[in-house]
């Protein structure tokens, strides 16, 4: 059965994508029903649409889902497929379309195929989990060479039953015990018998002999995978460079350095910043403007030199919340400060007083969601003061971000607070989605309206 069903799962994905497609149309049609005489695509076209989908989906191997993959991953590779389609969509059908709600349409169907795909492909991910835990489709493993790191993989393999990788013991030379099962010479003997599918090899393990391990696994279709040392045993992802015929590994890569992603991220910031731009600081700035006037001489922008991306320095925009003072870049708002006016106080309480910082999006110096900017002085301070400081500015800083809904933000009081921040900041940095942007901006609106504790 295990091998069976791999031969099977890519037809029935696909079987599954045409017709929750299929269903996409429909919803999109179906909600439009009674908005005037609005024409739906004929069949004909339909049918073209579901080729397109398919091609896209089989060239990018939408079906093939790594053991251990996460439910994010599979939605974000949707959307890559999803991008495209849309694309295509709309060159070849929108021109065309002589409906004068085919815009509406093409936006209500780009919804339900995201919302309907995404419940489809990850329902059916944890049904394979589920299938997996109670024994079915799964792979026989072992591992070549016994030490800290082969026990560790052994630990989590016994523990995710749900991974489908049946763990059969260890070959090597030096070891015994009851998941020893010979030295590595007996592996050859017993890989055959023991149908085995993956193996493991412990890098520390002579060269030569992972050479025959992986001529053999060629001969006879076994899988075969390198678990790195302590040394690449860290919590990030590791990609490949290729010089022509030689490999390096890229050890401190992060998701942001992949154009895709940039795109995406760009993309987001920039309809963000645009939409409230347009919407709210058109009326807003003129506005707090004249009340920040009338209370106090000085302007009515607060710019503050602050590190953006790669330490470059920028000019960071802000209402201006204080009346003017030489300590700004030095000493940090606290508690009651004599130097906050009283629509700036408001502007703080409200964080209104960030709100031009959407100019800064829009220009491109900072982001949406990203590690706070902090002054020149204090960056220079806290570079000398916390490990890893610096790597908190691979990318652009934001407006809101992963330490600030996690409760840190406001006044510095401490070397824990700061250091809690770089820790988290490091942590969004490696760990970016555009999921975690999304999730934050939501978290940020919560924040803003029920935790005012520090916002002075």
């Amino acid at each position: 059965m295990k091998k069976r069903f791999d031969r099977f799962f890519p037809w029935l994905f696909v079987i599954g994508d045409v017709a929750i497609l299929s269903l996409s149309f429909f919803v999109a049609s179906l909600f439009l029903k009674d908005f005037g005489d609005f024409i739906p695509p004929d069949s004909s076209m339909l049918l073209i649409f579901i080729l397109v989908w398919l091609v896209i989906t089989l060239l990018r191997k939408d079906y093939r889902w790594g053991r251990t993959i996460k439910p994010e991953k599979i939605i974000e590779k949707q959307l890559g497929s999803l991008v495209w389609f849309l694309a295509i969509v709309a060159i070849i059908w929108m021109p065309v379309a002589l409906d004068s709600l085919r815009l509406t349409y093409f936006i209500a169907l780009s919804a339900s195929l995201f919302f309907l795909l995404g419940f489809y492909r990850v329902s059916v991910h944890l049904v394979l989990r589920k299938y997996r835990a109670k024994g079915f489709n799964f792979r026989n493993a072992v591992i070549l060479g016994k030490g800290k790191e082969s026990a560790q993989l052994e630990h989590i393999i016994r523990m995710r039953k749900d991974f489908g990788i049946r763990f059969l013991g260890y070959y090597d030379d030096a070891v015994i015990g009851p998941s020893a099962k010979g030295n590595i010479s007996k592996f050859f003997e017993d890989a055959l018998e023991n149908e085995i599918d993956l193996i493991y090899i412990n890098e520390h393990l002579d060269e030569k002999l992972i050479k025959k391990v992986i001529h053999f696994a060629d001969e006879h279709y076994i899988k075969v995978k390198i678990i790195p040392g302590t040394t690449l045993q860290m919590e990030k992802k590791l990609s490949f460079s290729k010089y022509g015929d030689f490999f390096v590994i890229n050890v401190n890569e992060i998701p942001l350095d992949f154009a895709y992603n940039k795109i995406l991220k760009r993309s987001f910031d920039v309809v963000f910043s645009l939409f409230v731009t347009v919407f709210i600081l058109s009326w807003l700035i003129p506005l707090v403007g004249l009340l920040i006037k009338l209370e106090s001489k000085g302007p009515v922008f607060f710019i503050q030199e602050r590190n953006g991306e790669n330490n470059q320095v920028f000019k960071c925009l802000k209402f201006r919340s204080m009346t003017p003072n030489d300590y700004a870049d030095t000493h940090q708002a606290v508690k009651n400060d004599p130097r906050v006016t009283r629509i700036g106080a408001f502007l703080r309480q409200t964080s209104l007083d960030e709100m031009p910082q959407f100019l800064n999006v829009l220009i491109g110096d900072m982001s949406i969601v990203g590690p706070r900017p902090h002054t020149v002085p204090m960056n220079k301070l806290f570079q000398t003061q916390i490990d890893k400081y610096n790597s908190r500015h691979k990318i652009k800083p934001g407006i809101t971000g992963l330490a600030q809904v996690k409760g840190f933000r406001g006044e510095i009081e401490n070397g824990f607070q700061i250091r809690s921040r770089v820790r988290l900041d490091f942590f969004y940095i490696q760990k970016w989605s555009i999921w975690m942007d999304l999730s934050i901006c939501v978290r940020t609106v919560y924040e803003l309206l029920l935790n005012r504790e520090n916002a002075y």
